[in-house]
């Protein structure tokens, strides 16, 4: 989903992943992707829905001759 400057990438998180392990991986796609978190939800039944946005990169934008 791209909205403005900002492409986001909602990730959902069962709740048998733990706090520590979901910080790994949010980690490595923060290290490899250039994500950072933009928002955080936490479900009743334990799960999670975070939302990672990083900024877009003109040279990557769809129909946009460089």
């Amino acid at each position: 989903m791209v909205e403005g400057d900002w492409e986001y990438q909602p990730v959902r998180l069962p709740p048998d992943v733990t706090r520590i392990s979901a910080t790994v991986q949010l980690g490595i796609r923060a290290e490899f992707g250039g994500w950072e978190l933009a928002r955080t939800l936490l479900y009743a039944d334990g799960s999670r829905k975070v939302w990672l946005r990083r900024k877009l990169s003109r040279g990557l934008v769809a129909g946009l001759a460089t």
